[in-house]
């Protein structure tokens, strides 16, 4: 079994969303005064006191730009928490945000889905059910990758790519 590893926000497109987001907004920096907001820069969750920002994020738009695809319809942005500052990326390997109900959503190299998976976990079983989801998503050859998107919300929380 292939272990699969979830990819951050790149430090080069954090910059840009610092910036203007996916929607053309600046970001607003706020103190995060609860803590638990899903970081997609560090794939971790804020600490009381950190200071982030909610920014409006495209993921399959920047994906397909980057390979050439076309996902037409299928482009969509929402909303993901960053540190408003760079921040030092994530601090080890492995899978974020896994102790939840989760969408494994399969995209082509088009940048069209092709299905997806729902994943409930607890997070001492997180990995070993997202490594079984990701398994089966790319044992189809079409899918080129994989977003994980929170349930409740829908919102995009990492990307996986095949090794």
């Amino acid at each position: 079994m292939t272990t699969y590893v979830s990819r951050p926000i790149t430090r080069v497109v954090l910059k840009e969303l610092r910036s203007a987001d996916d929607a053309g907004r600046r970001m607003v920096p706020v103190t995060d005064e609860e803590g638990g907001a899903p970081l997609r820069c560090c794939l971790r969750r804020s600490e009381r006191g950190e200071v982030i920002a909610l920014v409006s994020y495209a993921p399959l738009r920047r994906w397909a730009a980057e390979t050439g695809a076309d996902p037409g319809a299928y482009d969509e942005q929402g909303p993901v928490f960053i540190h408003a500052e760079e921040c030092g990326g994530p601090a080890g390997q492995g899978y974020a945000f896994t102790g939840a109900r989760r969408t494994v959503r399969r995209y082509s190299a088009h940048g069209h889905i092709l299905g997806g998976r729902l994943v409930e976990v607890e997070s001492a079983t997180g990995a070993a059910a997202f490594d079984q989801a990701f398994e089966e998503a790319f044992a189809d050859p079409d899918v080129a990758v994989v977003h994980v998107r929170a349930v409740e919300y829908g919102c995009f929380l990492y990307e996986v790519g095949r090794g």
